[in-house]
């Protein structure tokens, strides 16, 4: 329930990513970074949720931890047309302010700027209850609602 930190970083393909572009909309932001196993599971799974959410008012948002862009890109190229915001953090001044613990980590974001879920890590099985996680946060916005 607390709100989660504001950061302004600069968006892969030029730009920059500001999380308060976003209020209004619920937003899945993801910390990783390329040597991060779990990672590679995760980029197809918000890929599909923003596929499958965007329209209702779901905005995935990437922040890479690298300390050199180039291993984010060379991750990045295994998955081309992800269709969701990726920023480069190599300070790592975003994770701190977070409170990251390891990769990655993510947080459901409301539309009034405050955290609904942090959830560390990633598994298949995991898969499931964020998505309904996700589903409910974009329903609850109103958004979410069939036509």
């Amino acid at each position: 329930g607390e709100a989660a930190p504001a950061f302004a970083l600069p968006k892969v393909g030029g730009g920059t990513l500001s999380l308060a572009d976003y209020r209004g909309q619920v937003v899945y932001l993801d910390f990783w970074a390329s040597w991060c196993g779990p990672c590679r599971q995760s980029f197809p799974w918000m890929k599909d949720m923003q596929a499958r959410y965007g329209a209702q008012g779901l905005r995935v948002l990437a922040v890479n931890v690298d300390s050199k862009s180039s291993d984010a890109e060379t991750f990045l190229a295994q998955f081309p047309d992800l269709g969701f915001g990726i920023a480069l953090d190599s300070k790592g001044a975003t994770p701190a302010t977070y409170q990251i613990k390891g990769m990655p980590t993510s947080f459901l974001i409301g539309p009034d700027g405050t955290v609904l879920l942090v959830h560390p890590s990633f598994k298949e099985s995991d898969r499931e209850a964020l998505q309904a996680q996700l589903a409910a946060a974009v329903a609850a916005n109103g958004k979410g609602k069939q036509p």
